[in-house]
């Protein structure tokens, strides 16, 4: 329990960014999910098509400070070896 009205302000501001960055987080991790499932699936299309929706979230997740940097480009590296990657090595 917060001792002081600016604690209890913390306290409220804190809570609002950590639903923001649940929200983003999760908007990241669906997308990367519906690529995975578009690869799975076999249809180059789609699954181009989903990995630039991927991208661009995981970019937005990048600006807003949500994940680092450098966690980005790393999730987006390895988003683009499976999307490049020849059928039979897919996993």
């Amino acid at each position: 329990m917060p001792n002081t009205r600016s604690a209890a302000k913390r306290v409220r501001v804190t809570a609002r960014r950590t639903l923001r960055n649940r929200m983003v987080k999760s908007r990241m991790k669906t997308a990367i999910r519906r690529f995975q499932e578009a690869l799975a699936g076999g249809d180059q299309g789609a699954a181009n098509e989903a990995f630039r929706k991927a991208v661009s979230q995981i970019d937005r997740a990048a600006a807003k400070g949500v994940i680092h940097r450098n966690e980005a480009s790393r999730r987006k590296a390895r988003l683009a070896a499976r999307l490049n990657a020849p059928a039979g090595a897919a996993d």
